[in-house]
């Protein structure tokens, strides 16, 4: 393989990579809103269980 030829490859591999890596962070910046509906989301689910759970009090037996 020529020199040329290698790095003309390796040219358009590096502007492959770079591109990635901007769509990579671009899609980073938009899903980040998400950790906030995910954590509050796992907060309404365990105050669901909490509130379905059974009474902690125990039973008065006669």
């Amino acid at each position: 393989m020529h020199p040329e030829t290698h790095l003309a490859l390796h040219h358009a591999r590096a502007a492959d990579l770079r591109a990635e890596a901007d769509a990579h962070r671009l899609a980073a910046s938009v899903r980040r809103p998400r950790r906030l509906r995910t954590r509050l989301g796992w907060t309404l689910v365990d105050v669901g269980l909490r509130l379905a759970a059974a009474p902690r009090t125990p039973a008065l037996v006669p």
